[in-house]
């Protein structure tokens, strides 16, 4: 951890990848670059934030994200609490804010929140004494996730700059999406959004983005696709005629992927709805990364809670 700890890392929180620079991008790569090889390990654990106490606050369901977290925490020892919100206080009435410094006041050193509402872990960041990972609020960002989109991408490709990354989809409604333009921008790619009218948010040209609404003009020579699952549960009135229609102009096929580059990188996180927005034989084949994404959706959460509770500025060795 030399390269990291020279660095230093020094922010409290991980609230979204719009502030971060490239550098700190670069530490949080290179720290999960370096972790990935514990998890080939035949004991895949090792003492690096051994008495710290890390708690798991989601208020939205995930399955991904919540089980790498906490598989993360655990395979650098340290004490994961995961907080069912539907068995918790929070249907007796009690407050957000008031969980939170509940949860403070038995000395909790990470607090890792997925909210519906966005903003919400910047104000439990900004009065909470632990640090706070945001897992996902509203439509606004999805750091983590970005973070291992761009870890899986450099991983392949051997940098970012310059690459042609195309996000198809509901890019009105989508964190990731965002987290991902802020992300691969700043690291030097160029940046494409696709999807109907009524997905594409008004002024996204201003993120520095290139908007098509035609998937094969989108995708025309893009050396990585993102693809996104269409968010039934956030979508309210008529986007779009049909998930049938849907797929006939904006769902990634074998005959679309001809317009991309021979050794394209398809991407995905998930869920999937497969034969809407991704073919099987798409999400299936040979140039599909999704789960190199969720195997190192383990090592980029291993790497934030390390940076963020300490590991660059003491020294911590594992």
């Amino acid at each position: 951890m030399d390269r990291v700890a020279q660095k230093g890392w020094w922010r409290k929180d991980l609230l979204g990848i719009q502030d971060l620079s490239r550098e700190e991008i670069e530490i949080i790569l290179d720290t999960a670059e370096s972790f990935k090889e514990i998890s080939t390990r035949e004991i895949k654990k090792v003492p690096t934030l051994r008495g710290k106490t890390i708690v798991h606050l989601f208020y939205e369901p995930s399955t991904r994200t919540r089980t790498s977290f906490e598989i993360a925490a655990k395979r650098l020892s340290a004490d994961a609490v995961n907080i069912s919100v539907s068995t918790s206080s929070v249907v007796k009435g009690e407050t957000l804010l008031d969980t939170a410094r509940n949860l403070q006041a038995m000395e909790l050193d990470v607090l890792v929140i997925r909210h519906a509402a966005a903003g919400t872990p910047h104000m439990l960041a900004e009065v909470l004494p632990a640090s706070v990972i945001n897992a996902g609020d509203g439509f606004r960002e999805h750091p983590t996730q970005a973070l291992l989109d761009m870890l899986t991408v450099r991983e392949r490709r051997g940098t970012l700059e310059g690459l042609r990354l195309t996000i198809v989809g509901d890019i009105a409604h989508s964190r990731v999406a965002r987290s991902n333009i802020y992300g691969f921008r700043t690291m030097g790619a160029k940046v494409r959004v696709v999807g109907p009218a009524t997905m594409i948010p008004v002024g996204v040209e201003e993120l520095g983005v290139e908007v098509f609404y035609d998937l094969k003009e989108g995708i025309r020579e893009a050396d990585v696709i993102m693809m996104l699952r269409i968010q039934k549960e956030r979508l309210q009135g008529a986007f779009f005629p049909s998930e049938r229609e849907y797929a006939r102009f904006f769902g990634l096929t074998l005959e679309a992927l001809k317009e991309a580059r021979p050794d394209v990188l398809i991407m995905h996180p998930g869920p999937m709805n497969r034969g809407v927005e991704i073919a099987p034989e798409v999400a299936d084949g040979p140039y599909s990364v999704i789960l190199d994404q969720v195997t190192n959706g383990v090592a980029v959460r291993m790497a934030v809670l390390y940076l963020l509770t300490g590991g660059a500025r003491i020294g911590v060795a594992h």
